[in-house]
């Protein structure tokens, strides 16, 4: 191991520890590398740049954020929530539940925890706390916990990234979460009804039957956007990079022109915000590039393969040690640097063993997911701490219950892959 990678650890180690941004801890330690391994600046990251342009899957990246932004600004989450109410919000817990049920619907529309949590999370805390009068750390649990089935449903911006570094089809990573993330909304929404008994959450309005359709029609033009979108996919009428684009324009005509809720001026600041976001995700991928550029010369990914094999693994074995490792680091690292960083080192050894590139892709997803959640680090706990003003004290006591048990979800989908891999296989995918 060189000088330069020991430094390029280094910094990755330092900046964690000190909680500076991702996109300046992966871009400082690729540039450090580069400059103490002595090796022109200036060409590596100009072949970097190159090979990223030839990827297109990258177009979608800035077009799904660009439309869970639009999204949010035109109070589709209000509308969901609503819809939710009606429907689940009369039990015990009602509105753990409907919270849990609207971030679902809207994963469909975002593809990003945190823009999960930040959008339609506040609007599902703020409702828990003033009106359910539920606990300041358990409404923001619930929240956190339910934001992590955005990248699980499709559009999904964390399996866009994965399908660009591994080569796997972006249309079967979508088909793939799908029955994950009922599983998981099934599991937690359990966990809701366990923790309403503990807690003596109180049960919610019940809307009168006659109310019911008046209700659920406010969504069904929102409800559009997920249909649109996989029936385009599935059908083959446009590919899964192509409907990014569809949901950013569809978005704009919901909120513009059918809601009305969303001027010129509104556009215009989600326009800038998108723009941000997306650079800053843009950098942090072209910053992956050079971190993974270290890897290889170094040698890693190749060693840990010959390793890997030397070990004489099963593939379930190998999943369960690397889920294991990924829980581990993620209480101290954000999950989008072992995505960018971790993931490529170990897809050598992902193929040496023969395991689906897509299975292991809905695996690795979940488990970042449940770092971003998990104490003391965890990115979305405090993104929520911030917007609530709940302590993150609070939060961390009160997320251990979601954790462990999306660890058990985990767990199931690396002991039974058809999990994931049943419906990509319906529609042809691995035929």
């Amino acid at each position: 191991m060189s000088t330069a990678f020991l430094a390029l650890c280094a910094v990755v180690v330092l900046g964690a520890v000190l909680r500076f941004p991702v996109v300046l801890i992966m871009f400082c330690s690729g540039v450090l590398y580069l400059w103490v391994s002595g090796q022109d600046l200036g060409i590596i990251v100009d072949q970097t740049l190159n090979s990223s342009f030839e990827m297109t899957v990258l177009i979608a990246v800035p077009m799904f954020i660009l439309a869970g932004n639009v999204m949010n600004a035109a109070t589709i989450s209000e509308r969901l929530w609503s819809a939710a109410d009606a429907l689940v919000g009369r039990f015990r817990g009602g509105m753990g539940h409907v919270t849990i049920l609207m971030n679902l619907v809207m994963s469909s529309l975002s593809g990003s925890a945190v823009s999960e949590a930040a959008g339609a999370g506040m609007v599902a805390t703020r409702m828990m706390r003033k009106v359910g009068n539920y606990p300041g750390g358990l409404s923001v649990a619930i929240t956190a916990a339910a934001s992590c089935l955005a990248p699980m449903v499709p559009p999904s911006i964390p399996m866009v990234i994965y399908a660009l570094i591994s080569g796997a089809s972006i249309g079967a990573l979508f088909m793939a979460g799908i029955v994950p993330a009922l599983i998981m909304t099934v599991a937690l929404m359990a966990m809701i009804v366990w923790m309403a008994r503990r807690h003596d959450l109180p049960r919610g309005r019940a809307v009168p039957l006659s109310e019911l359709p008046g209700v659920l029609a406010r969504t069904a033009v929102p409800m559009t956007l997920p249909v649109i979108l996989l029936g385009g996919i599935w059908t083959g009428i446009f590919t899964p990079t192509e409907s990014a684009t569809v949901a950013a324009f569809w978005a704009m005509v919901l909120g513009v022109l059918v809601y009305r809720n969303v001027g010129l001026r509104g556009l215009a600041a989600v326009f800038v915000q998108s723009m941000r976001q997306s650079a800053a995700v843009m950098l942090l991928i072209f910053s992956s590039f050079i971190v993974n550029y270290a890897f290889t010369s170094e040698g890693l990914s190749q060693s840990l393969a010959g390793y890997v094999m030397g070990l004489d693994l099963s593939p379930v074995m190998f999943l369960l040690l690397v889920n294991l490792m990924f829980l581990v680091l993620g209480t101290v690292l954000d999950g989008a640097v072992m995505l960018l960083v971790l993931v490529p080192v170990l897809l050598p050894a992902v193929h040496a063993l023969g395991i689906d590139l897509v299975h292991f892709g809905v695996v690795a997803t979940l488990n970042f997911m449940i770092a971003i959640i998990s104490p003391p680090y965890g990115l979305i706990l405090f993104v929520l701490s911030a917007l609530s003003g709940v302590p993150i004290g609070q939060i961390n006591r009160a997320i251990w219950p979601f954790c462990f048990l999306l660890v058990g979800v985990l767990l199931l989908l690396v002991l039974f892959p058809g999990l994931s891999l049943w419906l990509p296989r319906m529609f042809g995918y691995g035929a």
